[in-house]
């Protein structure tokens, strides 16, 4: 006999949904941005669907029968954007996209990983399937190798994050890890040690860094970080040496086939503890759709050089921690936020004391005419460690204008949603406005590539390390 019908749900996040009294509970697939608000996908039986509408204000929800099942999920969202980016893309790119992918089959396409050179799949239109839309959003069914390369044929202003096949559980970030925050917030105090250490990064390393991760040196030969080409390989194997030399402690972590590792790099404490601090960026890189040359200069060269110059200043300045720090370069964060996924879950499976996580993603643009800014996310993160962020900024690069970010989400996404105290940092209050955004002109040596800006961010990053975890100078 045949068990109960599945069925799925798209509906306003609401944490009420998850509480034990709840049909729903226990069968979250997850929690997405859908324009400004954030979407919660659900799987579940129509028993439940009939209890639960009949009880609660269900017009909001969408949901569709699971009549055949579901191949690989995929949430689609429009990113946050200046309305001067979106004059550069046609007005029915998505419409046209997702048309495209719904349509009856009129003969077969294929996937060409041009990184590689190599074959990846022949699919039929009919292999996908769209079940869900908005004007921002969209829930795709898709064959799973397809999956891992829609950031090659989506528009540019969309990102693309996979959808576990099975329920999930939520786990909110508990008082037991914002309390030590608020501790640090209520005693943080200007420190002439801290400030000295900080603006020792150098400008001109990172210029260095940066270039070699873009190719613009012409001595890399990297012309492309996507997570699937051989210049992620050189770009990670770089960032281990580099690292490595600052003292830190190494490590490649694979993680999905096809893909470049996780570049892991630790400080061990000098004091017996187990609480890490984690300080990230991503290294893979996307470009124009059809174009092989992806240098990731802004996205994300800037936040992977900003972590690399922290690495550089903790050398530099024999800095000894009191809690273990952890600084990370991850892959995949292109096509869905795979590698941090990974780590953070696996952390997690550890029952690992990560006590505070801050991703850096796109530091380096500024927009003409606009004063240097440090955004902090609106929507996805935990507010205290948003907030001890903020307040340090204005101790340390009190010339950065800092407020909040529609932009969303990078790979601290992973960490928060793993019940782990995070934020992320990034170049504008406000919505994404560089125009090489995802694109292959995305290089340093271009107008509004501050590196400025950078290094004040970096700084802010580097104090919140050494104000949170304690620290000596041991030179």
């Amino acid at each position: 006999m045949r068990g109960p019908l599945p069925f799925l749900l798209v509906l306003p996040f609401d944490t009420s949904l998850l509480e034990q009294e709840s049909c729903l509970s226990g069968k979250l697939l997850g929690n997405y941005r859908d324009g400004s608000s954030i979407k919660s996908v659900m799987i579940t039986d129509e028993e439940c669907i009939s209890s639960w509408t009949a009880q609660t204000e269900s017009s909001s929800a969408f949901f569709a029968p699971a009549i055949q099942g579901f191949r690989q999920l995929v949430w689609v969202a429009e990113e946050a954007v200046d309305d001067s980016l979106k004059l550069l893309a046609p007005q029915d790119e998505f419409t046209q996209f997702l048309e495209r992918l719904s349509s009856p089959p009129q003969g077969e396409e294929t996937f060409l990983d041009s990184q590689q050179d190599i074959f990846i799949e022949t699919y039929q239109h009919s292999d996908y399937e769209v079940l869900y839309q908005t004007p921002t959003a969209a829930l795709l069914s898709v064959n799973s190798r397809v999956a891992l390369h829609l950031d090659e044929v989506l528009p540019r202003f969309w990102k693309s994050i996979p959808v576990p096949s099975f329920p999930i559980e939520f786990i909110p970030v508990p008082p037991s890890s914002i309390e030590p925050v608020k501790s640090v917030l209520e005693s943080l105090a200007y420190n002439s040690a801290v400030s000295a250490v900080v603006d020792s990064i150098s400008i001109p390393q990172m210029k260095n860094d940066v270039r070699f991760l873009t190719g613009e040196d012409g001595q890399s030969g990297i012309l492309s970080r996507h997570s699937f080409s051989q210049g992620s390989r050189i770009a990670a194997a770089w960032l281990k040496q580099r690292f490595e030399e600052t003292g830190a402690t190494c490590r490649l972590m694979l993680f999905m086939q096809g893909f470049a590792p996780n570049v892991i790099c630790r400080y061990e404490s000098i004091v017996n503890t187990t609480g890490t601090v984690i300080i990230s960026g991503h290294y893979d890189s996307r470009g124009s759709f059809g174009s092989t040359r992806m240098p990731g200069g802004d996205d994300d060269g800037s936040g992977t050089t900003a972590v690399l110059g922290i690495a550089r200043a903790i050398a530099r300045n024999g800095v000894k921690f009191h809690q273990n720090v952890e600084l990370v370069a991850f892959a995949g964060e292109e096509q869905g936020l795979y590698g941090s996924r990974a780590y953070a879950n696996q952390l997690r499976s550890l029952d690992a004391n990560v006590t505070l996580m801050v991703q850096a993603d796109m530091l380096a643009y500024r927009k003409p005419g606009e004063p240097m800014q440090l955004g902090l996310p609106k929507s996805i993160g935990t507010p205290e460690v948003a907030q001890l962020v903020a307040n340090i900024s204005s101790l340390y690069s009190p010339e950065l204008e800092v407020g909040f970010t529609p932009a969303c989400c990078s790979d601290h996404q992973s960490f928060y949603e793993q019940g782990y105290a995070s934020t992320q940092v990034f170049e504008r209050a406000g919505p994404i406005a560089d125009p090489m955004y995802h694109n292959s002109g995305d290089l340093s040596d271009r107008e509004g590539f501050d590196f400025d800006q950078l290094k004040a961010i970096a700084k802010v990053q580097f104090a919140t390390i050494l104000h949170y975890a304690g620290f000596e100078l041991h030179k």
